[in-house]
């Protein structure tokens, strides 16, 4: 038995090291608190961009150690507690932190999950006939009242702040009104991309604000290259028109007459000589 539980070991460690040889990208994402129908679904999703394995620590770290022609993969040690969903891929981890934000899905409350957002219990009949309800709404602080053999929710109640902690009382209140208040699906805690150790936060991104930064950055250099004259595919046609309308505004200045400036010469060439003759008869 123990010799065989080597081996399996040995065929694990093997099987992980061929995964991290074939990909260029190791996520490590926690466990915790993950469905395992999400799982299935994610898997789904997943198919053909990423493979993942739910593997122990040991088994990774062994691999991780083996593995020398990967420079940096041993940063990710530190990061191997709990339990953990390894995902394999070539895609750019930013892109798959993506994936993973658009796969989360409600769920309802068990004591102790994280409000994802203000959980407000709307006013209206709750369809549950009075009874021990009553007082369980009461515990946690939302108003009712008994009409028509069912009770009814007084008022709009925030019951929960984004953040706070939910607990059993509130968790199975929530579950009777069928609310599900936070939100479940794998959050990668730190990748391995081809040399580089990434960080939870360093893989959060407000995409609003980076979009932002982008059209700030582009406009900054657009505007670099406009002012020292540094032609690219995208401002040619502005520099063009810069040099046109400098051109053209120099000749006029010099008095130089080509065939876009005669015209506009000889306007201002009359519309001297009728001030001058204005002049020159209120001198008489």
């Amino acid at each position: 038995m123990l010799r065989q539980a080597l081996l399996e070991k040995a065929e694990k460690v093997e099987e992980i090291k061929k995964l991290i040889q074939q990909y260029k990208v190791l996520g490590v994402a926690s466990l915790q608190k993950i469905r395992a129908a999400q799982l299935q679904g994610l898997r789904r999703k997943l198919e053909g961009i990423a493979s993942f394995l739910v593997i122990k620590n040991t088994i990774v770290r062994r691999a991780i150690a083996e593995c020398k022609d990967k420079p940096g993969l041993e940063g990710l040690e530190k990061h191997l507690t709990g339990s953990n969903i390894y995902l394999f891929t070539n895609l750019n981890p930013f892109k798959l932190v993506l994936i993973l934000q658009k796969s989360r899905v409600k769920a309802a409350a068990k004591a102790g999950d994280i409000a994802s957002e203000d959980v407000i219990v709307p006013a209206g009949n709750t369809g549950l006939p009075p009874g021990p309800v009553i007082s369980q709404f009461g515990s946690v602080g939302i108003p009712t009242r008994i009409e028509s053999g069912s009770v009814w929710i007084n008022r709009d109640t925030l019951v929960a702040k984004k953040g706070e902690v939910i607990t059993a009382r509130l968790a199975s209140v929530l579950s009777k009104l069928g609310i599900k208040p936070v939100e479940v699906g794998l959050t990668l805690k730190v990748a391995y991309d081809d040399g580089l150790i990434i960080t939870e936060d360093q893989l959060q991104l407000d995409l609003e604000e980076t979009q932002r930064d982008i059209r700030e950055a582009q406009a900054f250099a657009l505007n670099l290259s406009l002012n020292s004259a540094y032609p690219t595919p995208e401002n040619i046609r502005l520099l063009l028109q810069m040099v046109s309308q400098e051109s053209f505004a120099l000749a006029m200045n010099a008095g130089v007459p080509t065939k876009d400036t005669v015209g506009e010469l000889l306007r201002k060439a009359n519309a001297e000589m009728l001030s001058l003759r204005s002049k020159l008869k209120d001198f008489k």
